[in-house]
Order: C-alpha cells, then structure tokens, then sequence
C-alpha cells in the first residue's frame, strides 16, 4: 500500500487571530480599535453587523467577535444568532447597556462567551478578548488535526490509488464537513454504504446515529412505518410503539439505500418531512423536530427516472445537493492488487487462516476480469482464496470474460509489475532497475505513465 501524504499541522498563536469588532458608532467604534491595537491585537472594524456576517461567512479567519447590542438593521443578538449556523462560529462578546444585561445573560446560555456593561473598563474588555482567543486558538487547531488525521483515515477507509478514487477522497473530505444531503451513484457492490459512513464518521454529526435503511429490501405497505415509526395500536399488528429511522438519526445521518426502490407515496411523505424539518409518528399527534443528514444511494439514474415518472423531481432537488459517483472496479484495474491484498488480510483474520501471497499469474487475472459485482465480488475472491477453495475460473472450462483490450490488459500488468517490484525494494530505484533489467530512462517514462513515484513508495 502506498503511503498517504498528511495535512501540514502548525500551532495557531492566540495573538496572531484578529479581533473582529462590530460597533456602529464611529466614536466608539475607533477608540476600542486604538486600544485593543495598542495592547498588542490586530483589529478588524465594521459599522455595521450585515457587513460583518458577511465577512465570516466568506473568511473564518476571526479570533472573537465583539459586537454591540443596540444597533440599526441587525443587532448584535441576531447577529450572534446567525453566527451560531457556521460551520467553526467564533466566539462572541455582547457589548451592553444597563436595560439589556437580562438579554445578553440569555446570550451567554445559548453559546455566547461573556458580555461586557457599558460604561466598561477597556481593561476588562481586552482580558475578555484575550480569553477568547486562547479558547479560539485551541478550537482551530484542533479542527487542523482532526482534518489532518481525516485526510489521513480517509485512505484507508476509501482504498485505491486510481484517480477516480482520489478524487472521491477530496470531494468526501469537503462534503463531511457539512450538513448538506448527498447523493451517492454506483453499480451494485461498488462500496456505497461506505462512502456513506465515511461521509458520518469524518463529519460534524459524527455523534449522533448512522442508521441505514434498504428501500429495496422494505415491503411497502411497512415503508412509511419504517421511515417514520408508529404508536402501539396505531393499525392492526402494532403492538407496540416503534421508533422510525428518521427519529432514530436524527443529529446524525440517515442513510437510504437504493433510494430508486421508495414508493412514489412513499416519497410525497419523505419530501415533507424533510422540508418541514419534523415527523409525527403514525397514530400520534406529537411533532418531533428533526436534525439530520440524509445520504442516499442509488444504482440507477435518477434524473432519468424523474424525466420517466417514476421518482419525485422535487425530492431529487431536495436529497441532490451534492452528488458523488463511485467509479466501478473496471475503472480502476490498477487499485485491483492492493484492494485484493486488503480482502485477504480481512478474510485471513476473520477465519483465522494464514495469509497467502497471490501470484503475479493470480493479479494478472484479476485484473482481466470484468467485475460485475465489483468490490464485493473482489472480497468473495479474496475469502475463497484464504480459505483454499477454487475461483470461479479454475473450476470453469473456460476462462473468465476478457473485458478490455490486449493493449490494455498489458498496461494493467505492466503497472501491477511495477508497483509491486516498487514496493517490495521500498523505493530504491537501483533495485527495481537490476530486478527489471530496465534502462533508466525507459523505468522512469513507464513511472511516469502510470503515475507512479519513487516517494510514495519510501519507508519513514
């Protein structure tokens, strides 16, 4: 396997984030500005609290916020309400007079850091901000690690080094760190569902539940009970009081696989739900308010099936707010010996066998072959060869369908041969071009087309 680079990781001094603070009168506004600067604080200045939401919005780069209350357009309470929704909100200082010190206390138990009465000492002000930005500083740094060890998990959990699946990578590391819904494309067996989880595990929900639900595999008549719960005795075989699997993720991440399989009534409901942001149990009339991420897969087109009837356009619109395509196995021949190896080290711990070394004859049919089940086919391989058994085409009088060119088929070998010599030599290039018999320059054009580097293949 080749060595995953890892995210840079730098501490953040405290004094290096800048204090934003959002005044609209100018005197005021330029005399903290003096003094905050003087005592060692880069400041950023707004007159207005719109100005500032739109900065944060664009630039995280904010230490602490300071902001008035009493302000024309937006105050600085809906202000510190709209800074609550962003991703890392930095924290806020209220700036009060006497009459609203009961709102800023109510502030401060919904998420604000602390509130200064006017008239203040600016002392008491910049200890205040000082405070935060330590407390802004650790934030940031531990949101840099925990992307730093993401980008580095991610590897692992999402093998291959085709680049279909770097790319997958980057687009699953963006998309963990929102809330947005997610539509997965792939073949049957392609890994969806762990795409999913790698969606939950390095995302801001990781707390909460990852609950799976198969559209396909639910009858319809139980769909809307499955996906919304019930109370005892709400029709007939209820027994008791079910929890849906919308409640059951809520805070976390609901996963609905083959989505293309949900009833069209099915839909209508799924739809509401999701744009109301709340359920009501089936023969309840309580509201249960949700909060969570839904990530569905689908085997299927469908934005062709919206253009055949058979799927809702506005619940398409409504869970396709970002789409990611798994690239089938054949797409990906070159990834085919590492993830075999993968399998096999599975399969050996699991049954507990000894794990076996494919043969150069064994990778090289591997990677001719076509792969209709694509991953888990791959992993069912991997177990009978741990546990012994044939492979389908040892005991077929024919060999398995040959799905690409001759052409091809010698590139795919030619890449297998030479990230395997790359590995087992550890990079030393010497080595690979005396166990190859390989010219320098003719080594590193073949390197070079099958984008291969000496570095990743160099042991720390």
């Amino acid at each position: 396997m080749t060595q995953s680079s890892s995210t840079p990781f730098s501490r953040i001094s405290a004094t290096s984030l800048p204090v934003w603070l959002v005044e609209d009168e100018a005197d005021v506004r330029d005399s903290l500005s003096q003094w905050l600067e003087v005592s060692g604080l880069e400041v950023r200045a707004f007159s207005r609290a719109r100005e500032a939401l739109k900065a944060l919005q664009s630039d995280q780069q904010c230490g602490v916020l300071i902001s008035d209350i009493k302000m024309p357009e937006m105050d600085g309470l809906a202000l510190f309400a709209a800074v609550q929704e962003l991703n890392t909100p930095p924290p806020v200082i209220l700036i009060t007079g006497h009459g609203d010190v009961p709102m800023a206390v109510a502030a401060i138990q919904q998420g604000a850091w602390d509130f200064v009465q006017k008239p203040f000492d600016p002392e008491r002000l910049e200890e205040c901000a000082r405070r935060a930005l330590e407390h802004r500083a650790l934030a940031l740094e531990n949101l840099q690690l925990q992307q730093a060890l993401r980008q580095n998990h991610l590897s692992t959990r999402l093998l291959g080094d085709a680049s279909g699946m770097q790319a997958l990578r980057r687009q699953v590391e963006n998309l963990a760190a929102s809330r947005a819904n997610v539509v997965i494309n792939g073949e049957t067996g392609s890994g969806k569902e762990v795409v999913a989880r790698a969606l939950h595990d390095f995302g801001t929900g990781s707390q909460g539940a990852f609950v799976a639900l198969n559209c396909g595999a639910m009858n319809s008549e139980l769909i809307e009970s499955e996906l919304f719960g019930h109370e005892k005795g709400a029709f007939t075989g209820a027994g008791e009081r079910r929890i849906g699997r919308l409640e059951a993720a809520s805070h976390g991440t609901l996963f609905l696989d083959e989505i293309e399989s949900l009833p069209l009534s099915a839909q209508v409901k799924l739809l509401r739900a999701l744009q109301e942001g709340e359920i009501t149990r089936l023969g309840s009339n309580q509201v249960i308010r949700l909060h969570l991420r839904v990530v569905a897969a689908s085997k299927e087109n469908l934005l062709e099936m919206v253009a055949k009837g058979d799927f809702r356009e506005d619940l398409y619109y409504r869970l396709a707010i970002a789409e990611l395509a798994i690239p089938p196995l054949r797409e990906r021949r070159e990834d085919i010996p590492l993830l075999f190896r993968h399998f096999c080290h599975q399969a050996a711990e699991v049954h507990e066998r000894p794990l076996r070394e494919p043969t150069t004859e064994l990778l090289t049919a591997l990677s001719n072959h076509r792969w209709p089940g694509n991953l888990r086919e791959l992993r069912n391989i991997a177990t009978r060869f741990i546990l012994g058994l044939d492979l389908p085409w040892q005991s077929s009088p024919r060999p398995p369908h040959q799905a690409c060119a001759l052409s091809a088929r010698m590139e795919a070998f030619e890449a297998t041969v030479l990230k395997e010599t790359l590995q087992r030599h550890q990079g030393n290039i010497q080595a690979v071009l005396d166990e190859l018999d390989l010219p320098r320059r003719t080594l590193n054009q073949k390197m070079q087309r099958h984008q291969l580097r000496r570095e990743d293949f160099l042991v720390p």
